[in-house]
């Protein structure tokens, strides 16, 4: 019998039958865009059925001191003259002040001039290239976390490297996808040193929804930083070790009969381009110092005003302080410096042009995920006028309450949701944007903040990524596989993955979980419990 088929085979019907069933229903699920359109479509009919029944939940944004007791919640009719009205004369508005929009691109700015020049892909091989024998499972994974800067450069660079470097050195490729596939997406929600695209953007529409209950509250996109930070190390040292003495020894029979005329080689770097990638580096280093200069200058302009710095804060990490609202444009910056250093200095840019022409692709590249925000902004906006979210947040968190739930059992279920959500909506944004409009007001009014639903929210997300075959580049490592494994198939993959989805699941939960009960703090501005105090 062929190895490669043995190892595609199912080993237990139940779970064939289970993740067939997952992808049968989720490939039934319309496109994300339409989805949102659908469910908005769906706000405004329950709107209209709900907006004449008297509710004894109290409104929470009524209490004040003129109003101690509040006033009971009201459903509004979004189907109603003014309601319509309204919504089209609004409709512009809340798409270009949506809050995930404007971060998103801005930072795709500076990460797309920095990938068009040719410097991500130089720094990810340079760390690959001079790595021992021993180290190659930890570092695979580790640059796979560090490819997450690029957002979606991971998928299409450090897998199939991960596959070229593991051959090279003698090892099973398809142990080397699996390594590379558990640090870029099982992994990211791990953060190595820089901030990603993802941590602004999950930030945004966390404070969109938490708006559904609280107006007034701000959600810093550095909110996840030290715990997606800490993650990083969990998940090399568990993915190293899977990778290592799970993975790997299962793949001893299986034989690698791709056509060797095919496998791509991992070339080193160019003398121009190691000049780019140390001019750039000391670019990148220049700019960091320059930076740290003006955050330590006597009155720096980077601090809040004394004013508006709450109790216990240092005045840069205050939410009004200039620092804490230039993290997008700084991630800007940080990338674009570099990129356009290494594009002159190695050769991959002639002029201004094409500097220009990397912004536009990287523009080009998000115009799906423009199309989506425009239908989820909508979205979220009419769920929020309509009260609906507010009241399944009161009615829900009521419901949690008199279950009497420990907070861990709480936060557990929202990793559990997250995962199962995953398998069938393969976009982050989406999955969030769809369960945080009701999950964040939720637990906000358990008493838990936005910023440890989001980090429970990460977990879950993460922990399934990688065994979900709606995930958009699940085909795309398919095909990877097959140029080493002639008979790699979607099920070679879960295989390989399983046991990295289930550890992960685990262990990061009980990492969260730790993260909780010590009262470590999460993130830039973040708290644990709502309100915080």
């Amino acid at each position: 019998m062929n190895p490669a088929h043995d190892a595609a085979a199912p080993k237990s019907t139940v779970v064939t039958r289970m993740l067939d069933a997952i992808e049968r229903v989720g490939n039934r699920l319309p496109d994300p865009a339409v989805l949102f359109l659908l469910l908005m479509l769906a706000v405004w009919a329950v709107s209209a059925l709900l907006s004449g029944v008297q509710f004894s939940e109290i409104d929470p944004r009524t209490v004040n001191a003129e109003n101690p007791g509040g006033t009971p919640i009201q459903v509004v009719n979004l189907l109603s003259g003014t309601s319509l009205t309204g919504f089209m004369a609004q409709m512009v508005q809340t798409f270009v002040t949506f809050p995930p929009l404007g971060v998103v691109l801005v930072a795709m700015l500076g990460l797309g001039v920095a990938e068009h020049t040719g410097f991500i892909s130089a720094g990810l091989r340079s760390l690959l290239a001079f790595t021992p024998r021993s180290l190659l499972t930890p570092m695979l994974i580790a640059v796979g976390i560090l490819s997450h800067v690029a957002v979606d450069a991971g998928y299409v660079l450090v897998i199939p490297l991960g596959a070229v470097i593991f051959y090279a050195a003698g090892r099973h490729p398809l142990a080397g996808i699996a390594a590379a596939f558990a640090g870029v997406s099982g992994g990211f929600s791990a953060t190595m040193f820089v901030p990603s695209s993802l941590d602004p953007l999950l930030a945004g529409l966390t404070q969109a929804s938490a708006h559904l209950l609280d107006p007034a509250v701000q959600v810093n996109p550095l909110n996840n930083y030290y715990f997606t930070t800490a993650s990083a190390v969990l998940v090399i040292g568990l993915g190293w070790f899977l990778t290592d003495r799970v993975i790997e020894p299962r793949l001893r029979g299986t034989a690698v009969d791709g056509d060797p005329s095919a496998m791509p080689v991992l070339d080193p770097l160019t003398p121009g381009e190691r000049r780019g990638l140390t001019a750039a580096v000391l670019a990148m280093l220049a700019t960091l110092a320059l930076f740290a200069v003006t955050l330590w200058l006597p009155g720096t302009p980077w601090a809040a005003p004394a004013d508006q710095v709450p109790p216990a804060t240092h005045p840069l990490l205050a939410p009004a302080a200039p620092l804490m609202r230039s993290i997008v444009p700084l991630i800007l910056i940080f990338f674009l410096v570099p990129g356009v250093v290494y594009g002159y200095v190695a050769g991959t840019v002639k002029s201004h042009r094409d500097i220009v022409q990397g912004m536009s692709k990287a523009m080009a590249g998000m115009g799906y995920y423009i199309v989506m925000a425009f239908f989820c902004a909508q979205f979220i906006f009419a769920f929020g006028q309509s009260n609906l979210g507010a009241l399944l947040a009161i009615k829900g968190a009521n419901v949690l309450q008199a279950m009497g739930l420990h907070t861990s059992v709480t936060l557990v279920g929202i990793v559990l949701l997250s995962g199962f959500v995953n398998l069938l909506i393969g976009s982050a944004s989406a999955k969030w944007a769809l369960i945080g409009a009701i999950m964040v007001p939720m637990m906000m009014q358990l008493g838990i903040s936005p910023d440890l639903t989001q980090a429970a929210y990460r977990v879950g997300d993460s922990s399934t990524n990688i065994i979900t075959p709606l995930l958009p580049y699940f085909p795309l490592i398919v095909v990877f596989c097959q140029k080493y494994v002639k008979g790699s198939g979607i099920g070679t993959l879960m295989a390989l993955m399983l046991p990295f989805s289930v550890s992960l699941l685990v262990l990061w939960s009980a990492f969260l979980l730790g993260f909780w009960a010590f009262g470590l703090p999460l993130g830039v501005g973040a708290s644990h419990a709502y309100p915080a105090g």
